[in-house]
């Protein structure tokens, strides 16, 4: 089978090797690799994703995939690209978020057979460790100034790392080390941040099975928009992939606004598309700029992934309905997706020139009057120039909500009650 060590360097999927030479060997046949995920919140993120994809990538290349949900390492807190000790969970909690993180992976992760893939959780085996047993059997092969020389523990050492946090190295080396004898795993990955946790476990399972064993890591680069700003996050924080807590449109909005060239490396990233068709795609983009064709097609092909490629046509057609006006055809829900951060309760009856010094608009009667007869206000969509128009539950999409546009983009949801 083809080594897929090329493409991913296309993608700008690897940052580090542990030996390149040795991990391109493995991937030369089918491998077992895996990668961990914490549980420290109810669902991943957008920035996840990159990992999720990477073993979904990895896994339709012919290699078998064990995801681990980390429900020991969770309850101590990795230390990397954190500037304080983060607040530890109670074990409810974390047993509910494990189990949540759990059944989001099996969404993207084929487990038909274990042959092609596993999730498991890594308090199955930590949590049998006596401290005895941690100290004598793992602890002794970690010198202190080994472990102060990582990256990963360096950074905090101004600002202080408990010993709990201190010892993270530890149980994800021990993680890598029981994979490695249990299911012949031969790789880990991980993020940028990771690479002093899988150089180590990766110096375990060479301490402990032999200076010759065959294994390898390497890490995928932090994903980081054009202004140096972590992909994933948004205004109104992070992109979960929960549909209840981030909707599949906020998620196409996110997307279908990015720049030009983070759209155009986004693509590589996410896009399970051929490398022709890709650069076939960015190539149309860059000659046809204004028309957002890298990052129409990034925001659907992700949606796709993530909800479904009925979620993702909605969000094209929401989107589309708020580009044109045409908002006549959208469910209530839709609506209230689109526009719900705008509205604004209204008794009906108005006159539309009153209407629109309500709900700010306009600043004046006259103003008012101005917008309506230089035909720029609009009622769901259709253009209204009468002064004498009387906003009425007649005007209300289901029953209840009007959607007023004034100008090529101020838009407002108007309740009537």
């Amino acid at each position: 089978m083809p080594n897929i060590i090329d493409e991913l360097k296309y993608r700008g999927l690897i940052k580090d090797f542990s030996n390149e030479e040795e991990v391109r060997k493995l991937l030369d046949k089918p491998t077992t690799i895996y990668c961990g995920f914490d549980p420290s919140a109810s669902s991943m993120h957008l920035g996840n994703f990159v990992m999720i994809s990477m073993l979904m990538r990895l896994q339709r290349a012919g290699h078998r995939i064990i995801a681990v949900v980390g429900g020991a390492t969770g309850m101590i807190g990795d230390p990397s690209g954190k500037s304080k000790e983060r607040n530890l969970l109670d074990k409810e909690s974390l047993t509910k978020n494990t189990l949540s993180i759990k059944n989001q992976l099996e969404r993207f992760i084929d487990l038909s057979d274990s042959n092609k893939g596993i999730i498991v959780n890594n308090y199955d085996w930590i949590s049998k460790l006596s401290v005895l047993d941690y100290l004598r059997d793992y602890g002794k092969y970690f010198p202190v100034n080994y472990m102060l020389s990582k990256d990963i523990v360096a950074s905090r050492l101004q600002s202080g790392v408990s010993y709990t946090e201190f010892s993270y190295m530890i149980l994800q080396s021990i993680d890598f080390l029981t994979l490695y004898r249990n299911e012949g795993c031969k790789i880990q990955i991980g993020g940028g941040d990771q690479w002093g946790n899988l150089t180590s476990g990766l110096e375990l399972i060479r301490k402990i099975e032999g200076i010759d064993s065959s294994a390898g890591c390497f890490t995928v680069p932090l994903l980081l928009d054009s202004n140096g700003k972590k992909f994933g996050k948004s205004e109104g924080g992070a992109l979960y992939l929960d549909s209840k807590l981030v909707s599949p449109y906020k998620l196409y909005q996110f997307l279908l606004n990015s720049s030009d060239d983070d759209a155009a490396r986004y693509l590589k990233i996410f896009s399970f598309k051929s490398i022709p068709e890709i650069e076939a795609t960015i190539k149309e983009h860059y000659e046809n700029l204004g028309q957002r064709i890298a990052q129409k097609a990034l925001a659907y092909e992700v949606v796709s992934i993530i909800h479904g490629e009925a979620k993702a046509k909605e969000a094209v057609e929401m989107s589309q309905a708020l580009f044109s006006g045409n908002v006549k055809n959208l469910s209530k829900e839709a609506i209230i997706e689109i526009l719900g951060d705008l509205q604004i309760e209204v008794k009906e009856g108005l006159l539309l020139e009153d209407l629109l010094i309500f709900i700010k608009s306009a600043t004046s009667k006259r103003e008012a009057r101005d917008f309506i007869k230089g035909n720029s206000v609009s009622i769901n969509g259709d253009k209204v120039t009468d002064l004498t128009h009387v906003v009425t539950k007649a005007d209300a999409l289901h029953g209840e909500y009007v959607v007023v546009k004034r100008g090529k983009k101020n838009y407002y949801l108007v309740r009537l009650v």
